[in-house]
């Protein structure tokens, strides 16, 4: 039965000990991760790329196949189980401070992990920290702010009115991001937990482009990508998706994006 997290279970807690949650990341096809591990190849070969968020380590050893030096992090103590099978660089964090040094990896990616995390402008923060300057970093979340779309599967997304707010808030945020030296936090959203893991529901960040473009640029990254799809599509789908504005009303938030310097940014609090 459905209900919402009590107050006296953290939504980290939730993830720590939840084998339903591992069963649902393990039966993903690798498939499903193509364009993720398709950006993070592109990073110098031989090189070393994080996985924050690794889950059972589908794209760890992915990478790892492709002759990259890959790592795993991950909050889950099931997953890991499984992903330490793949590869010894899997390893469990506290899911604050990633436990590397700064500038340390080629590339950095986060799939769907960003709309989960109780900090998510502190956890941008780490991302950027433990990657080199000239290093790419890849993420991908839902737009949880989609204003068109069909087979919504999220309360945020469904319903005439709740996609009118959307709008009205893409608005409004579009309008800050233009703003210089200013950045907002992401909107917040209870989480609905059910006794079989859900995706999304458990979800507590309103992800969407213009948050995440506007929070890179201030850690000193420049996006270079910023789709609305997140899965391998023909290339001129994909084109025609992503030429036009409406690529922040629709679908997801896929970003690629190139950390340019050590900024004040990046080591500091938003």
């Amino acid at each position: 039965m459905a209900e919402e997290m009590s107050a006296a279970m953290s939504h980290q807690d939730y993830y720590r000990n939840n084998e339903s949650y591992a069963r649902f990341l393990n039966a993903q096809d690798k498939a499903f991760f193509g364009k993720y591990i398709r950006y993070l190849s592109r990073s110098q070969p031989g090189g070393k790329i994080l996985d924050a968020g690794c889950g059972t380590g589908q794209v760890v050893a992915a990478l790892d196949a492709m002759g990259f030096e890959t790592y795993g992090i991950e909050v889950s103590e099931p997953n890991i189980h499984i992903a330490q099978s793949v590869s010894c660089r899997c390893s469990l964090y506290d899911g604050r401070s990633i436990p590397f040094d700064e500038c340390f990896f080629d590339a950095v990616g986060s799939f769907n992990v960003l709309e989960h995390v109780v900090e998510p402008e502190a956890y941008l923060r780490e991302l950027v920290r433990v990657l080199k300057p000239g290093g790419t970093l890849v993420l991908s979340s839902p737009n949880f702010l989609r204003v068109f779309g069909w087979r919504d599967y999220h309360w945020h997304m469904r319903g005439i009115g709740r996609k009118l707010r959307n709008a009205r808030t893409l608005l409004h945020r579009w309008r800050s991001a233009r703003q210089p030296d200013t950045v907002m936090d992401f909107e917040r959203m209870d989480p609905v937990i059910s006794e079989d893991f859900q995706p999304d529901d458990d979800a507590i960040v309103v992800t969407n482009l213009i948050d995440i473009n506007r929070h890179l640029e201030y850690l000193g990254c420049r996006v270079t990508h910023a789709h609305c799809t997140d899965r391998e599509v023909p290339a001129l789908i994909e084109w025609g998706l992503n030429i036009t504005p409406l690529k922040y009303l629709i679908f997801n938030a896929f970003v690629r994006a190139e950390r340019l310097q050590v900024t004040k940014g990046a080591s500091n609090s938003l």
